[in-house]
């Protein structure tokens, strides 16, 4: 009697599951069961993506009880299915760079099908998903970035705005924007008297001295075109001015229960509140989905990826371009190396040498992600190793190659006494 050999290469991991090929209009569903004879069946069908029709899909999946579904990240289409699916059932969000479909015979029946096949092997990896509060959070944070980002562009507006009209208050004030560059601007706005009076009335404390100065800078080509320009400006830096405080009241009344998080996260060189704020919102405040320090930094893109073929290693070049959670660690880290005294400022320069700002500068936002990782997982506190770490492991790693080639040439070493 023969054995039958076992052919099957690639395990069934999920014998029931769906793909969904998700667009704005329309959701294209596969789902794969067993039949009695083990055998699978395919059954497809379509939904719109009003609420209606993603909760009649809900009870279609939970009727022939599905526990996974997978779908791709296709802009924020998933987002509405997930409202509806999470908490049912487990959702792999992928990459559609990971699944991409042979060439050929494309149509969206043929994707959820791919993507359903490709599910019931194991062979999706998942994006993170964070729990809803925190995905609230890492909206309000993204959100005070892009008014942030605008607020700044306005204020550049003015700055142009004022060098065409042949005003200089900000070759006399340090700060366009503080104290008395705002009186300035506000009496251009109002078309008040700019006698050398209302300019001292209205500078505070050390530029009072540089009235005259400044009496010189507002008067230019300043005329009603340029007026009514300044005023819709204005009134959009205070929009955005008031949007942003609103939104950073409103996140420390959210993330108060994690005070102690975000105060320990503070003290990593170049992190405040604001930033604290950001990146738990973009990672969590427990990283249950990361495993090590490494997968976090791989996600984030800060490390260098692998490419190899044939024994050679090619480019290095992450495949992660552009990522939220690493333009702030970058952000962070140029503010990092600022600090004197610090290991991130030692460590910066020494890498800059050999490999440029750039690479210098993503390295240390390696190393805080190490940190970050330490003190959310494991509950650590910072303690930076200091300015003088680098030193003294390079002065010990010195002194031991120069005993070592003394004694290659027949001499022992000794330190001199003083």
């Amino acid at each position: 009697m023969t054995k039958k050999l076992d052919t099957t290469f690639i395990q069934i991991i999920h014998p029931v599951c769906c793909g969904l090929d998700v667009h704005k209009k329309k959701i294209s569903a596969c789902l794969i069961t067993m039949d009695e004879h083990g055998e699978e069946q395919y059954d497809i069908k379509e939904f719109g993506t009003f609420t209606n029709n993603l909760l009649e899909m809900k009870k279609w999946l939970t009727d022939n009880r599905c526990p996974v579904l997978a779908m791709e990240s296709t802009g924020v289409y998933w987002r509405p299915v997930h409202n509806i699916i999470e908490g049912f059932m487990e959702v792999i969000l992928v990459n559609a760079r990971h699944i991409k479909n042979v060439p050929g015979r494309k149509t969206d029946i043929s994707d959820c099908k791919w993507l359903a096949g490709l599910l019931r092997h194991g062979l999706l990896k998942g994006s993170f998903i964070p729990p809803k509060e925190i995905r609230q959070w890492r909206e309000l944070t993204r959100l005070r970035r892009t008014y942030t980002e605008s607020l700044a562009d306005y204020k550049r507006r003015v700055h142009k705005l004022f060098e065409t009209a042949n005003i200089k208050i900000d070759s006399v004030v340090s700060d366009l924007f503080g104290v008395t560059g705002r009186n300035l601007i506000f009496l251009l706005c109002n078309e008040s008297e700019l006698s050398l009076a209302a300019i001292k009335e209205n500078a505070k404390r050390g530029l009072k001295a540089k009235a005259k100065e400044l009496h010189r800078s507002v008067h230019g080509f300043f005329e009603d075109h340029h007026r009514f320009q300044l005023i819709g400006m204005m009134e959009m830096i205070a929009t955005f001015e008031k949007r942003i405080i609103e939104i950073t009241q409103r996140m420390d009344t959210l993330t108060a229960k994690h005070q102690d998080l975000l105060n320990r996260l503070d003290e990593i060189p170049g992190i405040d509140k604001k930033s604290a704020q950001s990146i738990v919102s973009e990672i969590g405040v427990t990283l249950d989905e990361f495993t090590c320090m490494a997968a976090l930094a791989s996600w984030a893109g800060l490390c260098p990826g692998n490419n190899e073929s044939a024994g050679k290693r090619k480019s290095g070049r992450t495949s992660v371009r552009s990522h939220p959670f690493k333009t702030i660690l970058i952000e962070v880290s140029w503010a990092a190396v600022k600090k004197k005294g610090s290991y991130y400022r030692a460590k910066y320069y020494k890498l800059k040498s050999r490999r440029g700002a750039k690479k210098a500068i993503v390295a240390i936002a390696h190393r805080i992600s190490k940190a970050i990782f330490n003190i959310i997982k494991q509950g650590d506190t910072f303690m930076d190793l200091g300015e003088d770490y680098l030193t003294v492991q390079t002065r010990q790693r010195t002194i031991n190659n120069m005993k070592k080639r003394a004694r290659q040439l027949g001499y022992n070493l000794v330190p001199c006494e003083n």
